[in-house]
């Protein structure tokens, strides 16, 4: 099939890893968000993150451990799944997603990865299903290669970027911003360049409003030439980990205003998809594809 724009999008669905029965991973979404943009751009399998770029802000020896295995029990739960080669492999995949849109975002102004926004990953330490830290290693891979000289990562994720915040933090070339849920995991909070920390409950009104009289008017002064947008779901109302009420609609109106931002500022975009559980799993699919929906909207 043709395509009347030049995107595409990268999705590690078809490589999976061994979970316990009745893990809360969300496996589902990663294969119903590919099959919901089936047609309507081309999805490609992610490469493989090379080692050396996670070791860009990860510790090589701590990298190595999980490689070989050499994990503690207290380090797994940590992490949120239990060790497997394969499940090292697909962090890989995913983070490499996120360095493919990258490159396509330099190209044609924009990259999307269905996978990715692992920003609860420090330099030496797995949190929440996130081991390594996509938008840490793209930030500081675009700063050395001399991609971009002001790089601004904006999470939308229901938690905070707590690794995020911490890798980033002191570099000049680096903005970033965290809207989440105040009182949410996680429990003890890292200092983003600026976070907004929410009540529970918060509606689509209110949330908007946050965004473009908060967060975007913050870019505007920090005037990046790349934005990384994490792009989580799990802000809809009914998600298992997540204390906000936003609808669909606040959600694909919040994907718009971020592209229609990028658009205007002229500068290129990376999605990734970062947190979504809702109980309704058709939603969280939903949800997460209207990132990619909103792109096409804006940009082609």
């Amino acid at each position: 099939m043709s395509h009347l724009h030049p995107f595409r999008a990268y999705s590690p669905a078809d490589f999976e890893f061994p979970l316990p029965e009745g893990h809360r991973f969300p496996y589902y979404k990663y294969r119903g968000v590919r099959d919901r943009l089936s047609g309507l751009l081309p999805v490609l399998p992610t490469p493989a993150l090379r080692w050396a770029d996670a070791a860009r802000v990860h510790d090589p020896h701590w990298l190595r451990a999980w490689r070989r295995g050499e994990v503690t029990r207290t380090q797994e739960r940590e992490f949120g799944l239990p060790w497997s080669e394969e499940v090292v492999e697909r962090a890989r995949r995913a983070a490499g997603g996120s360095l493919a849109a990258l490159h396509d975002a330099r190209a044609v102004g924009w990259g999307a990865c269905l996978a990715g926004g692992t920003h609860h990953a420090f330099r030496d330490r797995a949190e929440g299903f996130c081991l390594l830290n996509d938008a840490a290693i793209l930030t500081r891979l675009a700063l050395d290669e001399g991609w971009a000289r002001r790089v601004a990562v904006l999470d939308l994720d229901v938690h905070q970027g707590n690794g995020t915040a911490a890798l980033l933090a002191g570099e000049r070339g680096a903005f970033t911003l965290s809207v989440h849920g105040a009182r949410n995991y996680p429990f003890r909070k890292e200092v983003s360049s600026l976070d907004i920390g929410l009540g529970d409950g918060v509606t689509d009104a209110e949330y908007l409003d946050v965004l473009r009289t908060q967060a975007l008017p913050a870019l505007d002064a920090f005037r990046p030439d790349l934005l990384l947008f994490l792009a989580g779901a799990d802000v809809l109302a009914g998600d298992r980990f997540g204390r906000f009420a936003l609808t669909l609609d606040g959600v694909q109106e919040r994907n718009r205003a971020v592209f229609r931002w990028a658009q205007a500022a002229d500068i290129p975009i990376v999605t990734m998809m970062a947190g979504g559980y809702n109980r309704d799993h058709a939603l969280t699919v939903e949800a997460h594809a209207s990132v990619v929906l909103a792109g096409l909207e804006v940009l082609a």
